[in-house]
Parts: structure tokens; sequence; C-alpha cells
């Protein structure tokens, strides 16, 4: 069944990969860009493509998030992909943490995936099985933390994981199921050379878990895999 979908953070990586699986499955998408330099390949492809749609958005500014709102109010979605994310500078053990940069990973990471469901959650009124699906991370875990460090990125993802818990209770009257996924340690920008699997499965995999989720599982934190993520 053909589905409108928003997806942020479409600019490389996961992002992209969502946008490519969801066009190549026959969806209608509308996709953002945080800066027009670093998507190129998703630009080639919405003129490629009639079925996709960019924006430029920064989800860690609120006012870029209501000026996607306004462009695009009136959007008829059925899932809602925050994939945007920010891991901040990597190494900063105990007593090295940089202030301003935690901020800005929990402006990315937490703040700005609630703003974007707060903006849209009303172009989801139309759909027959709405999502609202986020894309977290295993580090996020307080019970798989078995590692210490990794301050910036991991309390914003376990922050994130409580917005989400709290929308699927708040939005569960609406019929929107909400989802926490974490995507695997993936072979991108991010996750590096070293990662253990490669983008189409772990976007295949997102995609087969977002299809599949009904308000029983709603306010679960799932692995790609569909295997359930301790919180």
């Amino acid at each position: 069944m053909e589905r409108n979908v928003l997806v942020t953070g479409a600019g490389r990586g996961i992002g992209l990969a969502l946008v490519k699986h969801l066009l190549a499955n026959g969806h209608r998408v509308w996709a953002t860009y945080r800066r027009p330099e670093s998507a190129t390949e998703l630009l080639t492809l919405e003129d490629q493509n009639p079925l996709l749609s960019t924006a430029q958005l920064d989800v860690a500014e609120p006012s870029s998030i209501s000026v996607l709102k306004e462009k695009w109010k009136h959007l008829s979605l059925d899932w809602i992909i925050n994939n945007a994310g920010y891991y901040g500078p990597k190494g900063m053990a105990f007593g090295e943490v940089d202030v301003a940069e935690w901020q800005k990973v929990f402006a990315t990471n937490t703040i700005g995936p609630y703003l974007i469901a707060e903006a849209f959650v009303d172009c989801l009124e139309d759909s027959d099985a709405p999502k609202l699906a986020f894309l977290s991370s295993k580090v996020g875990s307080i019970e798989d933390n078995q590692s210490g460090g990794g301050y910036l990125y991991r309390s914003s993802k376990a922050a994130l994981n409580q917005v989400i818990k709290s929308l699927s209770i708040d939005l569960r009257h609406k019929g929107i199921s909400v989802v926490a996924l974490h995507p695997g340690w993936v072979k991108t920008a991010m996750g590096g050379p070293n990662a253990l699997i490669s983008v189409d499965v772990s976007v295949e995999g997102l995609l087969s878990v977002i299809e599949l989720l009904d308000l029983s599982k709603s306010g679960a934190f799932i692995n790609y895999d569909g295997s359930q993520i301790p919180w």
C-alpha cells in the first residue's frame, strides 16, 4: 500500500537510504536536509522522481521547524520518521565534556524530534494507520551501558526515549503508534568503517519494523531486526 512519509535528516547516510527505499516501494516522500552542499544526491533524486519533495531544515533550530510547518502544514501523512541526529565530538571522557556541544546534541537529538512531532501530528489525522518513528540508539539504553563515557550522545538518546514513551501514551487516543528504533551499528559517516552492517540492511529492517508497528507495540524500543531492546 502506498504511504505518504516525512523523513528528516535525509541528506546522507541512513536518512538518504530511507528515502531511496521508500521511493523504490512506491511511497510518496517529503524529505529534509540541513545543508544543500551535503545533500546533492538527494536533490538530484528530487529532480528525477516526482514522488519526492525536499526542504531545508535544521532540527536544532525551532524557528526552522516553524518555517517547515508553515510550508508543509497541509500534508496528509501516514508516517513521520525522525532520523536527523548529531553525535557531537567523540572521545570526550569524564572531565572533558564541552557543555555547548552537549546542548547542541540535545537540541538536535531530543528537543528537535519532539518539536517535529508537535508540528506535524495533525498531518497524521487522516491516515488509517498513523505512525511516528524515531531513530534512537542502543547506547541510550541504561541497562545496556556497560562501558561508560559517551555522555553527550548517550544522554540525548536516553532522554529521547522518554519523550517517545510519553508520546506513545499522549497520542494513543489519536490512534498514532509511536516507536523508538535502533538502526544497528551502520557503516555511515557517523558509524564509521568498522561498523557491523550496511545501510541497506539497516534500512530494510527499520522499514519492516515500521510497517508491522501497531498500537499494541506502541511505546516500544525495537532493534532494526525486530528484537526488543531494554530501556
